[in-house]
């Protein structure tokens, strides 16, 4: 397999010490390999200490089975394990518990890459009775243009199958109510997932999500926030020119993260 350099420089940026984003063992990436298979970090290797060799490759169809097989317990760890492992390549690295994240990621939202951080300023919030905030609407234009027009909050689930199976049915209900994949998953007492048509991408989103959770956290220490209108934001969420500033600055021609990709058996 070959990692794709973008990943890499993802998982390092993602892993810097003065972002607060991850410490030790925390945080997973991934990206798309485009023939149904996807790369995500192994387990136990610290984000910022990724090489090439640090990745797994994944079946994309054969871990979205693994959340849909409703004989699995959540509870049985080895078993999970064991699937996870089959539906990788044969004699590779552990991949993450969390790798059924970055299957759904891929398979139902149509990202090509996926990063997945513990922020302290966003936990501080997803930790505390007011987490239900940061899915309440927007404080600022960029959060709407950056973040996207509507984002996923998914309260606690034990990391591995139970939140995989908790982030898919969220998921769903998200696409059947609004008709477009969120750019950004808040996990309660947990922490993110940015999704994202280039790593750009997924970097800016979680980039915003700090700064978002900070203004929130300012704003609930003197009053109540005043998000904008469902009006405004929508607004903004249709404006030609934020839709070119989208692009510009996730670094692609195209409108990013849009529709699903098809996903298919590994070659």
């Amino acid at each position: 397999m070959s990692t794709p350099r973008a990943l890499l420089d993802l998982s390092h940026r993602l892993a810097d010490p003065a972002a607060d984003l991850v410490i030790l063992g925390e945080g997973n990436t991934s990206a798309d390999l485009g023939d149904g298979s996807f790369a995500v970090k192994a387990s136990g290797v610290p984000l910022g200490a990724v090489t090439a060799d640090s990745f797994v490759r994944m079946g994309t169809d054969e871990v979205m089975a693994v959340v849909d097989d409703r004989a699995l317990d959540p509870g049985d760890q080895a078993a999970v394990a064991a699937r996870l492992a089959g539906a990788g390549e044969a004699g590779a690295a552990t991949p993450s518990i969390e790798t059924m994240l970055h299957a759904l990621g891929i398979a139902l939202c149509g990202a090509a890459y996926v990063g997945h951080t513990h922020p302290t300023a966003v936990n501080a919030l997803l930790c505390s009775d007011r987490a239900g905030e940061l899915v309440a609407g927007h404080l600022f234009p960029d959060q709407v243009v950056v973040c996207g027009r509507h984002a996923l909050f998914v309260p606690y689930a034990e990391p591995g199958l139970a939140l995989g199976r908790a982030v898919r049915d969220g998921l769903r209900n998200h696409l059947d109510a609004h008709g477009t994949p969120p750019k950004l998953i808040y996990l309660g007492n947990h922490g993110i997932v940015a999704l994202g048509a280039s790593a750009e991408e997924v970097h800016q989103v979680t980039a915003m999500s700090v700064k978002a959770a900070r203004v929130l956290a300012g704003v609930l220490a003197v009053g109540r926030p005043a998000y904008l209108s469902a009006a405004s934001a929508d607004a903004l969420d249709a404006r030609p020119d934020e839709h070119h500033r989208r692009r510009v600055l996730a670094g692609h021609g195209t409108e990013p993260h849009t529709a699903p990709r098809q996903t298919g058996t590994p070659a």
